[in-house]
């Protein structure tokens, strides 16, 4: 069976993105050994994404290629009206279900790419089997959080740990 692994950058105080939804806080991170933070690594052990509609939004506004074209990727939504793409299919009706059946699926993990509403779902429903964030040296006074909305009360055991000379932390945990 796959997992489904959140992987993620997030700020100190939790913020994955500022309150309209950009990311460009993360390049105010020096970063001058130019470290991936294990992204190449990570990217070749999945072959599935799943996000919400405001995050594939947010990706389709930086104006470059998609960047998720060697893996399938499934968009969470509401909205009715949405047609599939050739990278993008959109789930619009029992998300869970089919995100399950997902999980069933032969081949390499799932990676949740966010955003807050979606984690919050997909943990709350036990569907999540790892998260791997990166706390990163910044405080964001407001924004998007990690689990938006009402989390469950979650315990998390701690796999590993790493620091990085720009000050970023990764925390991997398993779920449950």
């Amino acid at each position: 069976m796959k997992k489904i692994k959140l992987y993620i950058a997030a700020s100190l105080n939790g913020k994955i993105a500022e309150k309209d939804g950009s990311v460009a806080w993360l390049e105010r991170i020096p970063n001058p050994d130019k470290n991936d933070y294990g992204y190449e690594a990570f990217s070749n052990s999945v072959d599935t994404t799943i996000q919400g509609y405001n995050t594939y939004k947010q990706i389709l506004d930086w104006g470059i290629e998609f960047p998720y074209k060697k893996t399938k990727n499934y968009v969470l939504t509401r909205k009715q009206d949405v047609k599939d793409t050739k990278d993008v299919k959109f789930i619009n009706k029992n998300p869970i279900e089919r995100i399950k059946k997902l999980k069933q699926e032969k081949g390499k993990d799932i990676w949740l790419i966010g955003g807050g509403t979606i984690n919050t779902l997909l943990l709350n429903e036990g569907l999540i089997d790892e998260i791997q964030i990166f706390v990163m040296p910044i405080i964001l006074p407001e924004g998007i959080e990690v689990f938006e909305l009402f989390p469950k009360e979650t315990l998390l055991k701690l796999k590993d740990s790493k620091s990085y000379p720009s000050g970023a932390m990764e925390l991997v945990y398993r779920v449950g």
